[in-house]
């Protein structure tokens, strides 16, 4: 954590989960986690994010909505797939109206399973993140270097 140059911000959005994740996700806010400690602040702005966290399926009536919200976090950015339903779809993968796990729209950087997901694996996902976060970082410095930004 110590290589990080700023505090990242995340973002989560709920696709369509049950809610089991969502407040797996929210106790990593509270003092027994303390996701704060690590600088992490979560924001209802994805212009100021760098970190997506998404909880639930994507459907028919969210695609479109998971896309825009990617597409308006700046770059370098990560996306987190929080529990079964996001990385696969889960128990709902069948239903008529489900297109599957979050990777059916968007990339996605890290995949936390679990139904529901424990603060302690969200966190540790949420860790490797950061670090895929800063690996890209690196990279765009390098191709500004190379194109002589």
């Amino acid at each position: 954590m110590a290589y990080l140059k700023k505090s990242p911000w995340l973002l989560h959005y709920d696709a369509s989960s049950c809610n089991g994740c969502d407040i797996e996700v929210l106790a990593c806010l509270t003092p027994l986690y303390d996701v704060e400690r690590f600088g992490i602040i979560n924001t209802g702005n994805p212009k100021h994010a760098d970190v997506f966290v998404i909880t639930g399926g994507i459907n028919e009536l969210n695609r479109k909505v998971v896309k825009n919200i990617y597409e308006q976090i700046p770059d370098p950015k990560v996306v987190v797939a929080v529990g079964i339903c996001a990385c696969s779809g889960g128990v709902f993968r069948e239903c008529y109206n489900m297109a599957g796990g979050v990777d059916q729209v968007i990339p996605v950087d890290v995949y936390v399973p679990g139904c529901a997901a424990r603060p302690e694996s969200i966190i540790d996902g949420i860790v490797k993140a950061l670090g895929i976060l800063e690996e890209k970082r690196e990279e765009m410095k390098e191709k500004e270097k190379q194109h002589g930004n």
